[in-house]
């Protein structure tokens, strides 16, 4: 039972990392650039974040207020949602 016990924490310990880095982040931020071509918005911190290829772009432009919620894949800021605020 004690070896049962300290195989599945050493399993788990292993997950953990993993599962952490999985996690959604948000950002509240001003938009400074957007490129529909590279599906690409730049945030007024200077980062990136990538969008999906269906994303709408309409009504979003340089110096809109937004949150967005993203996944970091690879290095890479996905974003898995955006809201525009007023």
């Amino acid at each position: 039972m004690r070896i049962l016990m300290a195989m599945l924490l050493i399993v788990f310990s292993f997950l953990s990392p993993m599962a952490a880095m999985a996690e959604s982040a948000d950002v509240e931020s001003v938009v400074k650039a957007v490129n529909p071509k590279k599906s690409t918005l730049t945030l007024e911190d200077g980062k990136t974040y990538t969008v999906p290829a269906e994303f709408n772009f309409d009504g979003l432009a340089t110096g809109t207020k937004v949150i967005v919620y993203y996944t970091v894949v690879d290095g890479v800021r996905m974003v898995d949602d955006l809201q525009v605020l007023n």
